[in-house]
């Protein structure tokens, strides 16, 4: 896996059950403090995803649109997805390292789910 920088890349989310379907999603990549910290922040919309890494909880107080979230172990397993509206505080997962913020709704389509295993193509 190594290790990422704040840029741009491709997340592949590897589907179970659905004949190997790997869904290919663009991926923004934020690794820094400055970059973590801003996150999502004043955007209306997202193309695609975001990762923050390394990260255990996010919120979304000053953001415009409910997100989903899914929390992301160490071995980039799925292990849990939650959509938050604006204003929330989200609680932190104890063996997240990784957080994977989109616009809501969209993880469903992507088969991003609790089990479900990612892995980042860097640009």
């Amino acid at each position: 896996m190594g290790r990422w920088r704040d840029g741009r890349g491709t997340l592949l989310v590897h589907g179970d059950g659905d004949g190997g379907r790997v869904a290919a999603v663009p991926l923004e990549i934020a690794t820094s403090y400055r970059a973590r910290t801003k996150g999502l922040l004043g955007r209306d919309g997202l193309d695609g995803a975001m990762l923050l890494s390394p990260a255990n909880g996010i919120h979304t107080f000053r953001m415009r649109m409910a997100i989903d979230v899914a929390y992301l172990d160490r071995r980039l397993n799925v292990i849990a997805v939650r959509t938050m509206p604006p204003g929330r505080l989200g609680r932190p997962r104890l063996r997240s390292r990784h957080v994977l913020e989109a616009e809501a709704g969209a993880m469903a389509g992507w088969g991003v789910r609790a089990g479900a295993r990612v892995t980042v193509e860097v640009e």
